[in-house]
This record gives C-alpha cells, sequence and structure tokens, in this order.
C-alpha cells in the first residue's frame, strides 16, 4: 500500500535556524533527505558538512538575536533561491541558572532568544512568502519544558511556553497562505548528552524512564518537522506537536514502587 504522504520536498526552499548542531542539525538532515534545498545559519558553521542523499546544506552565519543579520540573511536567501518555503525557527537555548542570583539582563538575553527572536525572524519570513502563490510553512521548535518546570530553566521555559501560544496566535493571524505549528521535543540525545547528563551510563538511566525506552533522535525531530510543514498537514496549522515518546511519568509513581518494594 502506498504511503499517504511521500515528504517529496525537492522544489522547496527550506531555513533551519541553529541548524549547524544539535536538533537543529536532525531537522536540517530530514529536509535534505526528502530532497530540499536546505540553508541553514548560526554564528559559526557546521563542523562537517551537512548531507543526506547527495544533498548538501548551505550555510550563512546570521545571528538571529539580530533583526538587521535577519533581514540581510533571508534577502540572500532570496537572491540565492528565489523564494522560502519552510522556515524552522530552531535556534534558543540556555545553561542552567538560579532565578534568584542570575541579573535581569540574563533573563532578558533568553527570553530574547527563545521568544523574540524567533517571532522577528517569522514576520520577516512571512512578509516573504506571503507574496508567493504557494505561500509557506513556519515550525517554531518549542519544548516539553514548556509543560513542566524543572530547577534552573525558569525563564527558558517560559519562553517556550511563550512559544506556543505565539505560534497559534500567528497561525489565526497569517492564514490562509502561511501555516504555523510548533513541534515540542521532551529528551533528545544530542552530541552534548554526556555534557548534559554527566555520563551516558546516567543518560541511559534517564532513557530507560521513558514509555518508549530512548530519548528522541535528532531526526525524530526533523521527521515531526517533515509532516508539520507538508501540504497535506495545512489544516492542522496552529497545533502543537509533542515529541516526547510518551512523556515523562511523574515522580511520584517512582517514589510509591520504590517505598512498596522496599516494605516486601
Amino acid at each position: 500500500m502506498k504511503p499517504v504522504m511521500s515528504f517529496d520536498y525537492s522544489r522547496q526552499v527550506v531555513v533551519v535556524t541553529g541548524g549547524t548542531k544539535g536538533i537543529g542539525r536532525g531537522i536540517a538532515l530530514s529536509f535534505l533527505g526528502a530532497g530540499a534545498r536546505v540553508v541553514v545559519c548560526g554564528r559559526n558553521p557546521p563542523q562537517e558538512p551537512l548531507s543526506a542523499k547527495g544533498n548538501t546544506a548551505e550555510f550563512i552565519v546570521c545571528d538571529v538575536r539580530d533583526m538587521e543579520a535577519t533581514n540581510a540573511f533571508l534577502a540572500e536567501v532570496i537572491a540565492r533561491h528565489g523564494r522560502l518555503d519552510v522556515l524552522v525557527n530552531n535556534a534558543g537555548g540556555s545553561p542552567p541558572a538560579n532565578a534568584a542570583t542570575v541579573s535581569p539582563r540574563f533573563h532578558e538575553g533568553i527570553i530574547r532568544f527563545n521568544l523574540i527572536a524567533p517571532l522577528n525572524f517569522s514576520q520577516a519570513a512571512n512578509a516573504i512568502m506571503q507574496q508567493q502563490a504557494e505561500g509557506g510553512a513556519i515550525i517554531f521548535v518549542g519544548s516539553i519544558g514548556a509543560l513542566r518546570p524543572a530547577a534552573g530553566t525558569a525563564a527558558y521555559s517560559a519562553a517556550k511556553a511563550g512559544i506556543a501560544m505565539l505560534a497559534w496566535g500567528l497561525a489565526q493571524e497569517w492564514a490562509p497562505k502561511v501555516r504555523v505549528t510548533t513541534v515540542s521535543p521532551g529528551l533528545v540525545e544530542t552530541e552534548q548528552v554526556e555534557v548534559h547528563y554527566g555520563s551516558k551510563e546516567i543518560a541511559a538511566a534517564v532513557a530507560a524512564t521513558i514509555p518508549m525506552q530512548r530519548m528522541a533522535t535528532p531526526q525524530d525531530v526533523g521527521n515531526a518537522c517533515l509532516m508539520l510543514a507538508a501540504p497535506e498537514l495545512a489544516y492542522a496549522t496552529g497545533s502543537n506537536l509533542y515529541v516526547h515518546g510518551g512523556g515523562e511519568p511523574p515522580v511520584f509513581q517512582d517514589v510509591v514502587r520504590r517505598m512498596m518494594k522496599a516494605r516486601t
């Protein structure tokens, strides 16, 4: 039986912000594998070329927090390719920080990087897409952190919670030409997994608590983006797709199990 959706992006121009490493790299590889012309941006080029099925991504330097740099980047994309079909707002992140002691400037920087910058980038991309007969698709990369708090990530999680509502609001304003969605990953195993969790052994123990018995890979997130950007999913505009392997079971269940086991 033939699949309902083939995900052929061979005539599409796709931009992935922060697409040189981690989740962004996985997203870029997914679109490259589907035949898209992919342009990634960041402050530094990828350490090795991003290629899939003989298709290689282009890199253009851009600090997404700088509106002038964003406008120059998009102008270069249009000069090279003449169009923009998909934007994936992936750039973002935050180091762990104690909300009681970090400076207000730190909090402002985190909110700007994770909420204001993708809003500004999307506004500029929408202006291009609205002029195209086929319109376009904008995807925001959210986070499971928008649904549950974690120590050291208060400002980041708040920004990601804002992303989901931002995407929904923009979906209403920019329809029908431009579709806007969010993909919200749970725990993802990137090249920084040992740094984040301390060791591969600890990361594996954490992964074992997830119903799917593993963390997401960057290309799991990329494959979700392929689906959300597809014209066949046009009516899903405004939605938020969770890519979390079933989610993280609540802590109280583990406490109950351990205490019950200790009694037997």
